[in-house]
């Protein structure tokens, strides 16, 4: 029979740091074999609940249980079946890719053969067959996540627990990256993932958003979409995607158009309101007042990012 107990399970999960609340009471499950990814801006409470879920920190009130298991007070029988990758990359940079994958095997109390297997597995399937002797401060720093991530997994966790994992990588090498993920994840492996890239987000299962200690949002990206996005997204392609943005927020500020939000995404803007067809001749109007060619003007589904500012705003 199918277990369909949750992996993790928060609950009014609560962190004091003195008089400041770096988490605020949230609750959230995650199901076996999906991508939970935990959104929010720096400072967040992101990497101190990751941190309490792993027995890292003690909460100051509430619970988290993993694989059926109270964290608080069963650390060393939950260790050998979680990995964790942590936001700084934490290996040892003066040793070889195998050096470092050796350390972490045997710290794991992984034996001679066993370590041996594990290793060849780890590395075809992070792509590093023929580097294992490169040093790990030569590498790339996509190459150095995926043997980060080839580390996490090495003693084959049940939970992979990973702290913004793809943080300043180039786009490529995350794309490789969330690639090694889903092979994981289709061998039943959770994952919980903490993240600022709504590319990243788009590919999870499930999502959950926190601002300030507290959770704004859960759900699947498609359901988050639909429910906390009010109104409809207006794509803006114009001359000066800087200007036209200074400008938009100018005039709804002034209350000459009722718009929501009014953001930059590269060489575009995305304007929020409701019903934004009835408005698209004013800010037409606006832009070309403002000596300003409007380009191609378009309604748009959401994206994620447009319904993550939106519920940060």
């Amino acid at each position: 029979m199918k277990n369909t107990q949750p992996t993790i399970i928060v609950r009014d999960l609560v962190k004091k740091f003195g008089d400041f609340t770096a988490v605020g009471g949230i609750n959230l499950e995650v199901q076996r074999g999906e991508i939970f990814g935990f959104l929010g801006p720096n400072g967040s409470g992101k990497t101190t609940t990751i941190r309490m879920m792993l027995g890292l920190l003690k909460p100051s009130a509430g619970s988290v249980e993993v694989l059926g298991m109270q964290v608080d007070g069963n650390t060393e029988e939950i260790r050998p079946k979680v990995g964790y990758m942590a936001q700084r990359f934490s290996l040892y940079s003066d040793l070889s890719v195998r050096q470092n994958l050796q350390f972490h095997g045997k710290a794991y109390g992984l034996t001679n053969d066993e370590l041996d297997k594990r290793m060849q597995e780890a590395l075809a399937m992070a792509g590093l067959e023929g580097r294992e002797k490169q040093k790990t401060k030569d590498l790339s720093g996509g190459w150095r996540q995926r043997l980060a991530l080839s580390a996490a997994i090495l003693h084959q966790p049940d939970v992979l627990f990973l702290d913004e994992p793809t943080a300043g990588v180039d786009p490529v090498s995350r794309r490789a990256f969330w690639d090694l993920l889903y092979e994981l994840v289709a061998r039943n492996i959770t994952v919980f993932v903490t993240t600022h890239y709504m590319d990243e987000a788009d590919h999870c299962h499930q999502l959950a958003f926190i601002q300030r200690g507290k959770l704004i949002a859960k759900g699947s990206p498609a359901a988050i979409k639909k429910e906390k996005m009010s109104g409809q997204v207006l794509e803006i392609a114009p001359s000066d995607a800087v200007l036209s943005t200074k400008v938009l927020r100018r005039a709804a500020q002034s209350g000459l158009l009722p718009l929501a939000e009014v953001e930059l995404y590269g060489a575009l803007v995305h304007v929020v309101a409701e019903d934004i067809e009835r408005h698209i001749d004013a800010i037409r109007t606006q832009l070309v007042q403002a000596n300003i060619d409007p380009g191609q003007m378009a309604i748009i589904e959401p994206s994620l990012e447009d319904v993550f500012i939106s519920c940060m705003q």
